[in-house]
């Protein structure tokens, strides 16, 4: 190109002391050819991650720090892009980790195809056994790994993609991020984005670090309101709906269905009913084979957490998706 474009890289953070400085300094560290900003939208956070931000902030003067005072992401999103000066917006989290060369691979791409949003891979990274189960689960079939973002796969039209590098002419077309949307923000972005005759574009070219949850407690927390979130999805655009997502709440009725009815059976002396145990024993038995075949190159304390971190990433899922939103 003869001319790159000034980008402004948009992160919305909450306690994130332990990954914050490791993301804007790959950011920085980016050596993109043209002018360069980082906009961190920062939310009252319980731990260091506000004086963590303020150093790095004094540190280096491409870095600006703006308040998300409600403490959500679609929020902070859009005060971030607010603030922007640029008209390139690169979308980061406090949780990722941009690879070498990846603000510029995008930039290219956005030229090349002519996307309103360009995109790729969510290479999820453990540092410790359970992590690196979360990130099997997330990259695997047996986890969530359908999706292209997740396990990778040819360059082309996409319904969304993992963060994004957007034109801020089509957030402007769109009216940017739906604040009511807590999670799945990117989906619905990227939807809207399609419906006014925009193109999301998959490359395997750009790849983004992620770093999962290190307990069951927060990988569970994550997951029911993911799954709480996609319902709401559904609710406003019924027409996406897929057996992919609606796979995890049938698993959730059928394990608890078939739990009751194995249990009335023990105390009823009903042997039929005993049979609705085939459902919660086939699912583990399901679940600890895959395990074996797909965390098969995982150390071993690792391949012992996948089962479990799978099954409760279903579970959790499944129960929130249920249960739905309380409040809209």
């Amino acid at each position: 190109m003869s001319q790159w474009p000034p980008v402004s890289v948009v992160m919305p953070v909450l306690n994130e002391e332990e990954h914050l400085a490791e993301a804007v300094g790959r950011v920085l560290d980016q050596d993109y050819p043209g002018e360069l900003e980082v906009v961190v939208a920062l939310a009252p956070s319980k731990d260091r991650t506000e004086q963590i931000a303020a150093e790095l902030a004094e540190s280096d003067p491409r870095i600006v720090i703006v308040p998300n005072p409600t403490s959500k992401t679609p929020a902070g999103l859009n005060v971030a892009i607010a603030k922007a000066r640029y008209d390139v917006i690169v979308r980061v989290d406090g949780h990722g980790v941009l690879t070498s060369g990846y603000i510029t691979r995008a930039v290219e791409l956005l030229e090349e195809t002519g996307a309103d949003n360009v995109g790729g891979v969510m290479a999820a990274e453990g540092r410790g056994p359970f992590e690196q189960a979360v990130a099997c689960a997330y990259r695997s079939r047996l986890g969530l790994g359908a999706s292209t973002f997740h396990q990778g796969g040819s360059a082309g039209p996409a319904d969304t993609v993992y963060l994004g590098v957007f034109r801020r002419a089509a957030l402007d077309r769109v009216g940017g991020f739906d604040e009511s949307m807590h999670r799945a923000q990117d989906w619905e972005l990227n939807y809207r984005i399609r419906k006014t005759g925009g193109l999301i574009w998959f490359s395997p070219d750009l790849s983004v670090t992620y770093r999962p949850r290190s307990s069951v407690r927060s990988v569970g927390r994550q997951f029911f309101h993911t799954g709480q979130w996609r319902r709401e999805v559904i609710r406003r655009h019924p027409e996406t709906a897929s057996k992919r997502y609606l796979a995890p709440p049938l698993a959730v009725c059928a394990i608890v269905l078939g739990t009751l009815l194995g249990v009335l059976g023990l105390a009823t002396g009903w042997p039929v009913l005993l049979l609705g145990f085939l459902a919660p024993v086939g699912y583990a038995l399901a679940i600890i084979a895959g395990s074996l075949i797909e965390g098969r190159y995982l150390p071993v304390r690792a391949q012992l957490w996948l089962p479990v971190v799978c099954a409760t990433m279903h579970m959790t899922w499944g129960t929130g998706f249920l249960t739905g939103l309380h409040e809209r």
